[in-house]
């Protein structure tokens, strides 16, 4: 049986790719070497559509409805957690948006809200894979899976739209060739 935190799991892998093309873009910028100011609102983009309106989408509109249903607490438990955490990293990234409005570019600003999105969603990741997740696949049943894994698919049809998830994929593949020096195809 194919467990719905599997698919929640195969998208932090993703995330984590994100996070170490952000940090190389980070360390570039914090060491004076020029970072094109729309790749950085490319990892936004990747962030906003990707981590947020595709992942924490699927976790705040099914999967955490489904935890609570199942008797999982919320508001001083795991899932009250992981949605201040959601909000946290919403207001990181906003920062980093803001700061690449205008006429010249906030880098600084942009260093310390992207420092602070990675150490939080690194954490997080942490916390769901190896807290929450066995958590639920113990305690969500059979049915509840497999209907799970079908509200996700319907989630990128009709919330992220067709092909977009290929997109995004190909985006970090090619930011992985430009910003991470140790990746090899």
């Amino acid at each position: 049986m194919k467990y719905a935190s599997q698919d929640l799991r195969d998208e932090h892998d993703g995330i984590l790719v994100g996070l170490d093309i952000l940090d190389s873009m980070v360390s570039r910028v914090k060491s004076g070497h020029k970072v094109e100011i729309d790749d950085l609102a490319d990892m936004i983009r990747f962030f906003r559509t990707f981590a947020d309106q595709c992942h924490h989408g699927k976790e705040e509109g099914l999967f955490f409805p489904a935890l609570e249903q199942s008797g999982v607490a919320n508001a001083k438990g795991p899932i009250g957690q992981m949605l201040l955490e959601h909000t946290q990293g919403r207001s990181h990234i906003a920062k980093m948006a803001e700061s690449l409005k205008g006429q010249t570019a906030d880098l600084d600003r942009f260093v310390e809200a992207a420092e602070s999105y990675s150490i939080l969603l690194r954490a997080h990741i942490q916390k769901e894979n190896k807290i929450l997740f066995p958590l639920a696949d113990q305690s969500l049943a059979k049915d509840l899976q497999k209907s799970l894994l079908e509200g996700f698919e319907d989630h990128e049809r009709n919330v992220m739209g067709e092909n977009v998830h290929e997109q995004l994929h190909e985006l970090l593949h090619k930011f992985q060739h430009k910003y991470l020096p140790d990746f090899h195809r």
